[in-house]
Formats: C-alpha cells, sequence, structure tokens
C-alpha cells in the first residue's frame, strides 16, 4: 500500500522569535523523519521553509499540488499567520493536521519566544470560517506519545479517506441467487463513493486455472509437500483437486496486479467448487495472507468493508471478512465469528489446521478450512445501505476463550453486546463483517469525519 504524501507547511509569524520557529520546526522533521512519514516541504519555494506572511499562499499552494501531497500538516511553530494557514488549507482541498508544541515559561525578563498556543485559536476559528475540515492534535510536546500517535493515526486516516474516492472490487461469480442480503446498488456505488466492479468471466477464470494447474504442477507439488508439515490437506490429499486452490490463489493474484484491484468479492459456493472439484476456502485463505481481502458469497458491501479497514490498519496483517454467528454460552458480552478462508498466518499454530469436510453441507465437496485463529486485540467494520443511504459501524473487542467448533473462529469479547446485537439487527446491516487485528476504530472515526455520503458510528 502506497503511504500517503505529506505536506509540511509550518506557520509562524512576523512577531515572536524565528529562530525558535526554526528550531521547532527542524525537530518536527526530524520526528517524521523518524516515524517514516513520507513529506515534501516548502523550503524550495520559502527561502526558511516556514509561512509567515498572506504572501507567501500562492507560492506554497502551486508548489504543494505540483507534488501531489495527499493531505497537509500545518504545525505552528511560533505563533501563526492565521489567514495564510486557513487560505493554504481551502486552496489545497486535502486533509488538514493542525497542531502546535507546547510553550515553555516565559524567559527571566518575562518576554515570550512563543504563543503557539493562541495562534493555534486564531487559525483554527479561521479554518471553521472558511469551512476547512481539519484534524487537531492537542497542544502538548513534540516528544510526548500524544503527538506521535496523532500524526500516525491521521496519516492512516488519509489512507482511508483515499480508498473511500476510488477502489476496484473484482467480482468472480455472480451474487448467489438466494442470498438477498448482499443486493447491491452497483451504480450508486460508483458514481458515489467510486468503486469499480470489475466483473472475472467465471469460465474464463476457471479456464485459466485449470491451465495454470497443469503449467505449474511440479511448483504446487512442492509447494503443498513444504505446507504438509502444519497443514493437513484430508480428502484431497494426493488429487489433483488440490493443486487448483494453489493455481486458483495465482490466477486471483494476477488478475489483483493486472487490473489494479483492492479486493474480490467471490461466488464461494456452488458454481466455482463445482467447477474446480473442491472448496475454494484455501484459495481465499492464502489470497487474504498475500495481502488481497476477499470477500465470500460475493458480498460487494463486504468487499468495501475489508479495502477500508485494511487502509486503517496500514496493510500490517491480513483482513477476514466474518461472520457474526452465535452468542458465546458462558460470557455475555462475547461471540462468535466464525467463517472459512481466513488468512492461515493469523491462526493459532498450537491446534488443528486442516482442509476436511463441510460440517453443516451434507454432500458438499471436500477442502474446507478448519483451524482457530490466534488471540489478540480486534476491530471490525461494516459498511453497508439501502435505498441510497449508507452507513458504517466500528468497533473494538478481544479474543477470549469459547468452545471449539468447526472451520475458521474466534470468540470476540466487546463491552457492551446487546448494544452490538442492537446496532446491527436495527441496520443496515448483515452478519458479514470486516475484521483486522489490533486497535483502527479511532483510525476510521477520523476518517469518516472527512468522507461525505456515509455516516458512521462507533460502537461501545
Amino acid at each position: 500500500m502506497k503511504k500517503p504524501l505529506l505536506g509540511l507547511c509550518p506557520i509562524g509569524k512576523f512577531v515572536f522569535s524565528h529562530i525558535d520557529a526554526l528550531r521547532y520546526k527542524q525537530i518536527i522533521e526530524r520526528k517524521l523523519k523518524e516515524w517514516d512519514i513520507d513529506y515534501v516541504g516548502i523550503d524550495d519555494v520559502l527561502p526558511d521553509g516556514i509561512v509567515r506572511s498572506q504572501d507567501h499562499v500562492e507560492p506554497v499552494v502551486k508548489h504543494l499540488k505540483a507534488k501531489n501531497v495527499d493531505a497537509l500538516f500545518i504545525p505552528h511553530c511560533n505563533f501563526g499567520t492565521e489567514g495564510a494557514a486557513g487560505v493554504i488549507a481551502r486552496d489545497m482541498g486535502v486533509p488538514v493536521l493542525l497542531w502546535g508544541p507546547r510553550d515553555e515559561a516565559p524567559l527571566a525578563d518575562g518576554t515570550r519566544l512563543r504563543d503557539t498556543l493562541c495562534g493555534l485559536f486564531a487559525s483554527s476559528k479561521v479554518l471553521h470560517k472558511l469551512g476547512v475540515k481539519f484534524t487537531y492534535i492537542e497542544n502538548c510536546s513534540p516528544d510526548e506519545d500524544l503527538f506521535k500517535e496523532g500524526v500516525q493515526r491521521f496519516t492512516a486516516a488519509v489512507n482511508v479517506i483515499a480508498k473511500a474516492k476510488r477502489m476496484r472490487i473484482g467480482v468472480i461469480g455472480q451474487r448467489i441467487d438466494f442470498f438477498w442480503t448482499t443486493i447491491v446498488n452497483e451504480s450508486e456505488l460508483l458514481e458515489r463513493f467510486g468503486v469499480e466492479m470489475l466483473p472475472v468471466d467465471m469460465v474464463e477464470f476457471t479456464s485459466d486455472v485449470r491451465d495454470l494447474a497443469r503449467r505449474e504442477r511440479q511448483k504446487y507439488l512442492e509447494e503443498i509437500e513444504r505446507e504438509r508439515q502444519w497443514l493437513k490437506f484430508g480428502a484431497l490429499d494426493g488429487k489433483d483437486e488440490l493443486i487448483h486452490l494453489y493455481a486458483a490463489r495465482d490466477r486471483m493474484l494476477s488478475l489483483a496486479q493486472e487490473r489494479g484491484l483492492d479486493a474480490f468479492a467471490l461466488q464461494s459456493f456452488n458454481s466455482i467448487c463445482t467447477e474446480l472439484g473442491c472448496a475454494i476456502d484455501y484459495t481465499m485463505a492464502m489470497v487474504n495472507d498475500a495481502g488481497v481481502p476477499v470477500a465470500c458469497e460475493t458480498d460487494i458491501h463486504g468487499a468495501v468493508s475489508t479495502v477500508l479497514l485494511q487502509a486503517a490498519t496500514g496493510r500490517k496483517d491480513p483482513v477476514m471478512l466474518a461472520d457474526l454467528t452465535v452468542r458465546h454460552p458462558d460470557n455475555d458480552n462475547a461471540v462468535l465469528l466464525w467463517h472459512a478462508g481466513f488468512a492461515a498466518d493469523l491462526r493459532d499454530t498450537s491446534g488443528r489446521a486442516e482442509l476436511g469436510e463441510h460440517w453443516i453441507l451434507p454432500g458438499f465437496l471436500p477442502g474446507s478450512t478448519h483451524w482457530k485463529m490466534k488471540d489478540g486485540p480486534l476491530t471490525v467494520f461494516r459498511f453497508d445501505g439501502d435505498r441510497g443511504s449508507y452507513s458504517c459501524l466500528a468497533g473494538e473487542g478481544k479474543t477470549v476463550e469459547g468452545p471449539t467448533t468447526e472451520n475458521n473462529y474466534m470468540w470476540m469479547e466487546v463491552n457492551d453486546w446487546p448494544a452490538w446485537e442492537r446496532a446491527f439487527i436495527e441496520g443496515p446491516y448483515i452478519h458479514h463483517v470486516a475484521c483486522a487485528y489490533g486497535h483502527q476504530a479511532d483510525v476510521l472515526q477520523e476518517a469518516f469525519r472527512y468522507i461525505g455520503g456515509v455516516s458512521l458510528s462507533v460502537l461501545p
């Protein structure tokens, strides 16, 4: 995932210490480099790289637009030329981050080098006046975690904002006829959110998979032997159908590369399984592991959910689509996150890992994935909508112990499950949720302050 490019636009004023403003500009630049934040400054257009006059607006905007920055950071380094800050932010038209370092005590003679907080009050008022949305990090030392966490949360939010403007979903197979929950308005998604759906012809796809399986047979057999150390292949062991799973993975990944896809929505049963002679779950798991989310059951809104959540994570770990399934038998605030095709890299390595039979669909082709997921903090997210109204839910929980079950699963505990249940039931949501390890609800909340046409509620 491409990192966002930050336009660094330090703000000063003709009053207060210019030397101290330059000192803080250098501190901020060192911090951004230390945190591996990609940025471009304005040293090429201003002698000292700090905005101090309304006359600086035009060259700064021209320069930063030419650099195609994704967001604007306007740290106030001694006070603030609020008109220039506001107009630059308005004219750039990108997400804006506002912050300034906490002021030290007055000098011994009673004078002050900076009045940064005062300047922040002035600039924030102008941003409001000009209708500019912005993110604010509380006035603090650049060495405080508050500053680092705020910058990192903002840059992660910028990733989400970018994906909410344009994403490409590869759709393999049509909607399953009896799943009315996954009916979507393709035209509206394109017009309002820039979601492009690229249909992949099922006949061509399965033909390509078989051809790839023939050509790369030896490579796949060697891979199977390596994976035998941790994975049981069950009824597929030694069968050509097993090779189809690896070939399908490679065909999906090549499609993602060729067509610039952010995720897939896959008709995970029955046509593709019948054509390839096995359940497609392990293919989904491997594609998820490779960093391209796969939404089962041709769930387009589910695919959108995975892309946005993955953007929030910075692609640190795979993102999966799970079912909210049953409540924990003993824990009133816990629920089962369950389905198949979850990322194998995130499994509980101490337990079972098997491609077995489907326990709930008699006679279904073999190859269903069976493993428990590892423990850790979780974020779940769902984008959904009906009748032209779109909204999202985000919430955080943690894995907890629970009964063993089949397929891929984890038991998640949250603070107030009844509130979650009511939010999903009262909608307009279905049971599929994007899941990621870690805490990303605050990133999503920040991002959706900038994203129009859809609301976000954070669950307790």
